[in-house]
């Protein structure tokens, strides 16, 4: 039986469930790929709606997964015009060198061609509609069959399983009904133009950096001196631009070394029955403690045993509390700066800086059994380890660091430490009032003509899905995370989280998104899996797999998903 395949979304997440039938060789299969541009394969990320030719990835062609095409051997078959457009010599590329993500864009691009020229060959059908918007997905129980229906003059039609690739999706709350005001800084176009004042931008990672990059050249530029380092300098009728980073943490993101494991522990994920055995030693709960020891601790005993000693007897909380007074202790661009020569040492002897690496390690291996964990140990995950992971394993490239430095060495790029208790509310006729607490504990609230929210994807809720009729028909449902102790969820409750519910099966911690099981496929009200419809568009299953990885997070879904689906098949 030939099974009907949608993949909804032509993105770098489409193009892995495509590279996975492939090399399956599954003829069994139809497959029609629905993607909203014109465009196959960049996504977001890496086409003009989330970048500009002054953006790059923040990783090198030997830390992707493995394509059709090796990165340094693409390059070679690029226009030279093309290749001068991006400052890029095809005879000195390698594949430890980061790439435009522009030009990265259009290499995922020729990947995705090379696939559909090799299922042709291999008698695998692949339809792609491009410039098709889903608008809804409507599930048939006794048919079992799903409908895909778009905005395309002909229908869509049935199918055995849909997968849900749909990427990135920045919401609009009060952009373009307040002047000045922007929910993202992408795509990057619009920030285009004169910004003769200071420019709020909420947060200090990689997306806060995109924004950063772009505001800098549409207000001055970047001069190569002959000692090899960047200045900038600002155009004459911008003489009050400034751009001012408001950070909870009051840090900046880590700095990209030489990973030892370029592909971030894959290996290291826990096996099933590694996360049976520990939830039965732990009231049917998988133990945060046990991830950290496991996946961060153990691995820094063997690979670095100075550093462990210093750690060996720390708590989680104990260390992150141990790393962030060293941070803290600090100023953000001195130690930004310091951190970029450990960093080029780092590159030039590749020699990893592994307590860093460890952290990328953990992050990827809790992300896809965190459903397990306690609710206790979700809100632990959030409040103490989250904020220290989001900021080392940023791996903000060298060229973005000496741009940054630039811009604050010539007193027009500062850091804002706001807290946990700042809000932003729109301006009465532009920009936006920033309401926060400083460092010396007085109240501030300064009003910016220009605000950039740009903290990254937000985790989306389940009320915010595109699809009604999931909903609808409770196909999904919304992604919760069971307390272990009573006592705990009441004192939360009391305190004020309203995430906190209760049902006849006891206190729950409402987390972000929908819920979904281990192979991606969504979960009922009855918490019963759906064996159609998969979820792996990233804003929407945040609660159940609370940190992504860009690429590797595709690769790796991906494989869950298609071996489902063809052992479904064959079964």
């Amino acid at each position: 039986m030939i099974k009907r395949i949608a993949i909804l979304g032509g993105g770098p997440s489409g193009l892995f469930v495509l590279k996975r039938f492939v090399e399956a060789n599954a003829r069994n299969v139809e497959i029609e790929i629905f993607e909203k541009k014109k465009e196959l394969g960049s996504g977001m990320p890496y086409s003009r709606d989330g970048a500009g030719e002054e953006h790059i990835t923040n990783v090198s062609g030997n830390e992707i997964p493995v394509f059709e095409t090796s990165l340094s051997d693409w390059i070679q078959t690029v226009e030279p015009e093309t290749l001068k457009r991006f400052n890029i010599q095809a005879e000195k590329f390698s594949d430890y060198k980061v790439l435009p993500r522009l030009l990265f864009g259009q290499y995922l691009s020729d990947q995705f061609h090379i696939l559909e020229r090799k299922a042709k060959a291999a008698g695998i059908l692949v339809k792609v509609h491009r410039g098709a918007m889903v608008k809804d997905i409507v599930d048939d129980k006794e048919q079992k069959l799903v409908e895909v229906v778009t905005d395309m003059k002909e229908e869509a039609g049935l199918f055995h399983h849909v997968i849900i690739c749909t990427g990135h999706l920045w919401p609009v709350v009060h952009e373009g009904s307040v002047e000045g005001y922007f929910d993202s800084p992408y795509p990057p176009l619009k920030l285009a133009g004169k910004r003769n004042h200071p420019v709020a931008i909420r947060g200090s990672s990689l997306t806060a950096i995109d924004a950063v990059r772009t505001l800098a050249r549409h207000n001055g530029e970047f001069i190569n001196g002959e000692d090899g380092k960047i200045s900038f300098r600002l155009r004459e009728d911008r003489s009050d631009f400034k751009l001012v980073l408001h950070s909870r943490s009051g840090l900046l993101p880590a700095v990209r070394f030489h990973l030892e494991d370029s592909h971030l522990g894959k290996d290291a994920v826990l096996t099933k029955e590694e996360v049976e055995d520990n939830k039965k030693v732990n009231e049917g709960f998988l133990s945060l403690d046990f991830v950290f020891e496991k996946n961060f601790k153990q691995p820094i005993k063997e690979k670095d045993p100075e550093f462990y000693k210093i750690i060996a007897q720390m708590k989680m909380e104990e260390f992150v509390d141990f790393i962030m007074r060293l941070r803290e202790s600090v100023v953000a661009f001195d130690l930004f700066a310091g951190e970029y020569i450990e960093a080029e040492k780092s590159i030039k002897r590749q020699q990893s800086v592994y307590w860093k690496e460890m952290l990328g390690v953990l992050s990827f291996a809790m992300n896809y059994p965190a459903k397990y964990f306690s609710a206790e140990d979700m809100l632990r995950l959030h409040k103490v380890l989250h904020p220290l992971i989001s900021i080392v394993i940023a791996y903000v490239p060298q060229s973005s660091v000496e741009e940054m430095l630039a811009l604050h060495n010539a007193g027009l790029l500062e850091l804002v430490s706001v807290g946990d208790d700042s809000y932003v509310e729109p301006g009465d006729e532009c920009g936006a009032i920033y309401h926060y607490t400083d460092s010396f504990n007085k109240a501030r609230s300064t009003h910016y003509k220009t605000y950039i929210d740009a903290i990254g994807q937000p985790h989306l809720n389940y009320t915010q899905l595109p699809y009604k009729s999931l909903m609808d028909k409770n196909t999904v449902s919304p992604a919760k995370i069971k307390f272990r102790d009573v006592s705990v969820a009441i004192k939360e409750k009391a305190a004020g989280n309203r995430d906190v519910i209760i049902d006849e099966n006891g206190y729950y911690l409402n987390v972000p998104g929908i819920a979904i099981n281990d192979n991606f496929q969504v979960l009922d009200e009855f918490g019963a899996y759906n064996e159609r419809i998969f979820m792996m568009a990233v804003p929407y299953i945040a609660g159940y797999n609370p940190d992504y990885s860009g690429l590797d997070f595709c690769e790796a879904a991906s494989k869950f998903i298609v071996h489902t689906i063809l052992k479904e098949s064959l079964g």
